[in-house]
């Protein structure tokens, strides 16, 4: 389908949100990719999850042809209201200063992705200030959610405009010739959004996924630990659906990667997940239409005590495991750099029938 025959939203309602339908990934073409993977000069699956991955990514895109030159980094920047309850080593001003820096491609996302041809959009979704900053996309839902332990962090309202500002920026991204893009986020407090929300779609307690976020010590770590619980208490979130606990304990940034991966599905662009935050927001995302996890490809587990957990509900792989917790998008631009080396071999390494060797058989 085209661009236009997709839904646009206009009046961002929960019932015009409900109207999305997901298809799959075209499966011929998968098996197409992994044709050719046989094809070339090398053992059989020699190149291991990164055939299954460009396998998927040529389902996705809907040709064995993948071109993956023109990359981009969709870096959602929102404030959480719960650090009120000192979930965070530092205040919410940092979030501004960081999406300044953003702007100026100074952060560490930025740089990695400077270094091999990948654009970074930061998006303004909901940073508490009045501030204009050139260089980041003005998409500002509010200024904020409110802290969850008083109240709902968004309202239905904002949680459905959040969600359709990242559909809606997928879709322009697909009308400039994106071919692939990565999650990114930036928002103080937003481990904490992400722990809760992870808790309640899992079914777990809360020191199961909670973790130190930015470095808290064990004081803090507790503190952390116990908000989310009452939280999770509070409003009975282990018995409640995605969007409600999305609404209630998540941010505008996740709501935003929700809207992004569900945007991937409706647009078929591959989208390369990074952390936990937005590996959340896939779980979200899935949870609210079946399927969309087609669309998503795993970066690597990062050290937040969530990262298992989420991978394996999401029934997805990460491949790089160094315990990175930087966020930004990071590991999801440094799986940009694998992804280029495994097409390299797939676009232009040498086939059996060239080198005049008989193909391995299956």
């Amino acid at each position: 389908m085209e661009c236009s025959e997709k839904p646009i939203f206009h009046n961002y309602t929960r019932q015009e949100l409900a109207q999305i339908r997901i298809t799959a990934p075209e499966e011929a073409v998968r098996s197409l990719v992994k044709k050719h993977w046989d094809t070339l000069a090398k053992p059989l699956d020699g190149m291991g999850s990164f055939e299954t991955i460009t396998a998927q990514i040529g389902a996705i895109l809907g040709t064995e042809q993948i071109d993956l030159r023109k990359k981009g980094v969709l870096i959602f920047c929102a404030d959480n209201g719960i650090v009120e309850e000192g979930v965070s080593q530092t205040g919410q001003e940092v979030t501004l200063a960081v999406a300044k820096s953003m702007a100026r491609k100074g952060s560490s996302v930025c740089k990695m992705a400077q270094s091999i041809g990948a654009e970074t959009i930061p998006v303004d979704i909901g940073i508490n200030s009045e501030e204009s900053i050139p260089g980041v996309w003005n998409r500002k839902v509010c200024p904020g959610t409110r802290n969850f332990l008083k109240e709902p962090a968004m309202t239905e309202e904002e949680t459905v405009r959040a969600i359709a500002t990242g559909i809606g920026m997928v879709r322009e991204c697909k009308e400039k010739d994106y071919g692939i893009l990565a999650t990114g986020e930036m928002g103080i407090g937003n481990t904490t959004t992400s722990s809760a929300v992870t808790a309640a779609l899992l079914q777990c307690g809360a020191e199961e996924v909670t973790g130190r976020g930015a470095g808290l010590t064990d004081q803090g770590l507790a503190r952390k630990q116990q908000v989310v619980r009452t939280a999770l208490e509070t409003y009975d979130l282990w018995h409640a659906d995605a969007f409600t606990v999305l609404q209630t304990v998540g941010g505008l940034d996740i709501a935003g990667l929700t809207g992004m991966c569900i945007g991937g599905a409706l647009w078929h662009i591959p989208i390369v997940l990074d952390g936990v935050i937005s590996m959340a927001a896939a779980l979200v995302a899935e949870r609210l239409f079946p399927g969309v996890r087609e669309y998503l490809l795993p970066s690597h587990l990062g050290k937040e005590p969530a990262a298992v957990k989420l991978a394996d509900a999401l029934r997805l792989f990460p491949v790089i495991h160094a315990e990175m917790a930087l966020g930004e998008g990071t590991g999801a631009v440094m799986m940009f750099t694998l992804l280029d080396m495994a097409m390299s071999i797939y676009g232009q390494s040498a086939t059996f029938s060239e080198i005049a060797v008989e193909q391995y058989k299956r």
